[in-house]
């Protein structure tokens, strides 16, 4: 569902992307992790085609991003790290501007709208203004109107940073159940436990994927580490002594 090949991006002298080699599988749950600064959201941005690669090329759900982007906009949904949606409006009327964004007919947005209320435990808060929801329950919000039009491909960047242990699991519990209804899911995380969840994650470092496996595998990659997060700073470390 995603494939880069040799995905660069230079802000200046600085390499933010450095000839990433990248393929994610329709279906899994595809992690992103790596220190602040290490290229995760310029990666992202690549990806969903809000940016330019300085180089490389980039395929999503089987188009060009550089030279189909409108089919890949439809393809994708996406989530930033700020909450985008608007404060003023309750939460059906922010799910009512962006079905009309998408174009969605009457009859099919309702449908839609409802499961995914009650997929998220949203149900209670119908009317209640953007502006007046918890941290978590706004990223509730910015899910649904990202899957409002059926997106094969799910993109989101740091989804739960900021959001409190419950929230964060809730998040997770719905992200699985999107996966086992076939959408691929591409995420952004500051959350070393959250790789845990994944199918496979991917470490940046510097601009470069430095490891890419399933958690499982990349443990084995620094026996004797406790946690995926020991073995992260091992890599680490090991990639930061052989540039010496």
């Amino acid at each position: 569902m995603i494939r880069t090949h040799s995905l660069t991006r230079r802000f200046g002298d600085l390499v933010a992307v450095d000839s990433l080699d990248l393929e994610v599988r329709r279906g899994e749950i595809f992690g992103l992790v790596g220190p602040d600064g290490a290229g995760k959201t310029t990666t992202l941005r690549l990806l969903c085609g809000l940016m330019t690669p300085s180089a490389g090329e980039v395929w999503v759900a089987g188009h060009d991003v550089a030279r189909r982007p409108g089919a890949v906009r439809d393809s994708i949904g996406y989530m930033a790290q700020r909450f985008g949606l608007y404060v003023d409006l309750t939460v059906d009327e922010n799910m009512a501007f962006y079905a009309d964004l998408y174009g969605l007919p009457r009859g099919e947005r309702e449908e839609l709208a409802v499961r995914l209320l009650r997929m998220t435990r949203m149900e209670p808060f119908r009317r209640r203004l953007a502006g007046q929801l918890s941290g978590g329950m706004k990223q509730k919000l910015g899910l649904m109107c990202a899957l409002l039009h059926r997106p094969q491909v799910l993109f989101l960047d740091e989804p739960t940073n900021g959001v409190d242990p419950l929230s964060r699991r809730d998040f997770w519990i719905i992200l699985h159940q999107l996966v086992e209804d076939g959408m691929t899911v591409f995420i952004t995380t500051a959350y070393l436990d959250e790789a845990e969840r994944t199918n496979r994650v991917g470490l940046m470092h510097r601009g470069r994927l430095i490891a890419c496996d399933t958690p499982e595998a990349l443990r084995r990659l620094a026996p004797g580490e406790a946690s995926l997060e020991d073995v992260f700073i091992a890599l680490i470390r090991r990639t930061q002594n052989a540039g010496h």
